[in-house]
């Protein structure tokens, strides 16, 4: 009996796959799809940085720095920025938690610890949006001179 039930799960698999999936798609019905898609994006909201990377340069080890991501809401809806986090502990976003209307601008406030972390560090920021995309990253970096008495203490 358990032969007869492998043969005939063999059997089913094998003689189903032979239809590529690809010749099953309706391009009529992919288009109207597409097209909707294009549709919905051009209401939906947009976010323009003025920069999406910020360089500190060179600072020392213990240094707590911060900067400003400005943006603009260039959509045609609200925009919302429902969280940011951090890559890490030491990079702590704030951002506005209402709407930004079309046309109006806002700004993402980025802090950075470097406490324990010399050298060079590259860390960002997720936003999760309601953009087309979902998500919008930013980043920033610095040279961290490493603190000569973190090293001797080690």
């Amino acid at each position: 009996m358990k032969k007869i039930i492998t043969l005939m799960i063999l059997s089913l698999l094998v003689f189903s796959c032979k239809e590529n999936a690809t010749n099953k798609i309706n391009k009529e019905k992919l288009s109207v799809a597409k097209e909707r898609d294009d549709q919905i994006r051009v209401g939906t909201p947009r976010i323009k940085f003025d920069k999406t990377i910020h360089d500190f340069g060179t600072i020392k080890e213990g240094d707590i720095v911060e900067t400003v991501f400005n943006f603009k809401n260039t959509g045609k809806s609200e925009l919302i920025i429902t969280s940011a986090k951090g890559s890490c502990g030491c990079t702590v976003p704030e951002w506005p938690k209402e709407p930004i209307m079309p046309g109006e601008s806002g700004e993402i406030k980025v802090k950075f610890n470097s406490t324990r972390k010399p050298n060079l560090q590259q860390k960002q920021v997720t936003l999760i949006t309601n953009t087309a995309d979902g998500k919008e990253i930013i980043k920033i970096k610095a040279m961290v001179t490493p603190d000569p008495k973190v090293n001797l203490k080690s």
